[in-house]
């Protein structure tokens, strides 16, 4: 199975130091973009905040994070991020069956739906009031 589960963090303001801080601990490789790097003017006061964080550990984990922009409220929890590689259509079989099953009681606030770049991308804020993302990658042909 090439399903990866990932906790993505929401920060309101120290994103940049918290990703800094677990890649000083867990080693692996880190990446960062700002909001300004990302959206360039439009992104105003958020401009320095952390739009996108990755860090991949060794072993095959995954943690991302994020600043919340000015004005978005964080649930406390973060969020869960789930996603296929695209490799197998059993992958993406099996996150279309979760999504639907966790939907049901949720509170869609993106469809499952194609997204510009092409793979499925859907998000939900479940019944707990846990926000969770999915990426269901195109299955290479």
């Amino acid at each position: 199975m090439t399903i990866g589960l990932t906790p993505y963090l929401q920060f309101p303001g120290q994103a940049k130091e918290a990703l800094e801080f677990y890649h000083s601990v867990f080693g692996g490789e880190l990446g960062m973009m700002t909001y300004a790097e990302g959206m360039g003017e439009a992104a105003g006061d958020s401009g320095d905040k952390i739009m996108h964080g990755s860090l991949f550990l060794d072993r095959g984990i995954h943690v991302m994070a994020s600043d919340l922009p000015d004005g978005m409220e964080g649930n406390g929890y973060g969020t869960i991020s789930l996603s296929s590689s695209g490799d197998d259509e059993s992958d993406s079989s099996q996150l279309e069956e979760w999504w639907e099953k966790l939907s049901a009681e949720s509170a869609v606030t993106i469809p499952l739906e194609t997204a510009p770049w092409g793979d499925k991308f859907g998000q939900l804020k479940d019944r707990f009031g846990v926000d969770w993302m999915f990426n269901v990658s195109a299955v290479a042909s």
